[in-house]
Formats: C-alpha cells, structure tokens, sequence
C-alpha cells in the first residue's frame, strides 16, 4: 500500500497495523514502547478485564505511565482495586487524572450532570481530563476488544485518531483468551465482575449485564450510547467543549 497521500500520522499507524495485526499483545505492547519509549502512555480504567493488559505492561515496562479516569464517581471497589492491582504488578507511574475544579464548579456544581446529559458529564470527567494529560504524548494504549461489540467489532490493532497512534494490543482476544491468561498468571479480578459486572465504569451508569448480554450491556443501560467519548475521533479543529460527546 502506497503511503505518500496520507499524513505521516496515519500512515506510521497503517504500517505498525499491517506489521502487528496478528500479534501476540506482548509483541504489541513490545513494538509500541520501541516505536515511541517515553511519548507512550497506557489508559485504564482499572475494571472488569484489565488486569489482563497491566500485567503483560508491567513485564514490557513496570514504569509506563498508566492513566487512570478518576471521575469521582467510580465505584469504591474500582479505587481499591485500582491501589491493589498496581502495587501487585509492580506499575510505578500510575497517575490519577481527575476532573478540573473550575468544570465541575461551572457545568456540574451539584453532581447530578449524568441525570439529564450523559454525554456532557462524561465529557467533563473523562474527555478533557483525558486529552490534557495526553498532551505530553504521542501514542497511547487502550484494552479495547472486538468482541465487545458495538463500534469495536472493526477494531484495528493499530490506528491513529486526534493526533495520537493508538495501540490496541487485546483487539484479536476474546474472552477465552482472556480468562486463559488471568488464570494462568494468577490475575486478581475486579470484585464486582462476581456480582454480574462484565464491564465496570462510573456507578451511575453501570448495571450488572443479563446472561447472554454483550459485555457492556450494563454500560448506559437503555441509552443509546456506547461510549463515554474518548475514543470517539473529533474532526480536525473540532474543539473539546464542555456539553458534548466527542
């Protein structure tokens, strides 16, 4: 494939993609941190699955910079497991992103944002925290998987969205493999995956799953959303403003 047309960006993207899309996560993982060392950062949340991701991490680079969404309205099981996981796995820069005070006092002074716009409150607590402490970055890692369905079921390994190369080295895993690998290196899980968790996000907007739902059926239940808006591209130029999903 012929990259001249394309910006450097998208096309170092297409590359490592083609390379990698058939990869072992560690080989992934191994890949990003030579391709961009100190401008690499991994994004968790810290929830149902993503032990799995922070671990194999941890044995390419136990002091990659993780960010961690503290949105205020995580569970208290999440800010446990959040402390718990990191110091087990040896992860020495784990840096807990909250909202800025000046958003929360102008757009959500009371907290009840998520009661009538769920997009804006995620904007707030998750998008603009999110995208200044990328700032200091060119690639991030993400632990999205095709098998959550939704917008995921095309997910690239690699791609290259507002500016940033994307790794996302769990795309090809499916929950078998998932659980293969928690179980073979003895990987706490999140406490609430027994309490019909699959996927775990802010405690306003997140339900236990039915059996046989998709994985994040209980994220924004009844909702037509899908996403808290961190992974949804911006058109170049499009500012991040409070009040909406980007």
């Amino acid at each position: 494939m012929a990259y001249d047309s394309i910006d450097p960006g998208t096309a170092a993207a297409l590359r490592l993609d083609a390379e990698l899309r058939r990869a072992h996560p560690r080989t992934i993982l191994e890949a990003a941190v030579e391709s961009f060392g100190d401008k690499l950062a991994l994004v968790s949340s810290f929830g149902a699955e993503s032990a799995v991701l922070l671990h194999l991490a941890a044995q390419v680079k136990a002091d990659i910079p993780v960010l961690f969404l503290d949105t205020g309205m995580l569970f208290g099981q999440t800010l446990d497991f959040r402390k718990t996981l990191a110091e087990r796995l040896g992860l020495t820069d784990v840096r807990d992103l909250r909202p800025a005070y000046q958003d929360l006092a102008v757009s959500d002074p009371q907290a009840k944002l998520w009661q009538t716009d769920t997009d804006a409150c995620c904007n707030i607590r998750k998008v603009i925290p999110l995208d200044r402490a990328l700032g200091e970055f060119d690639a991030w890692i993400t632990g999205r998987k095709r098998f959550h369905g939704g917008d995921r079921l095309n997910l690239p390994v690699v791609e290259h969205a507002d500016g940033h190369v994307k790794f996302n080295p769990l795309a090809n895993w499916g929950k078998a493999d998932l659980d293969a690998y928690a179980a073979e290196h003895d990987l706490p899980a999140h406490p609430l995956v027994a309490q019909g968790f699959p996927s775990i996000g802010c405690w306003p907007c997140t339900q236990p799953a039915d059996e046989g739902e998709d994985a994040r059926a209980g994220r924004w239940k009844g909702m037509d959303k899908t996403e808290c808006g961190i992974h949804v591209a911006r058109a170049p130029g499009t500012p991040n403003n409070v009040g909406g999903d980007i």
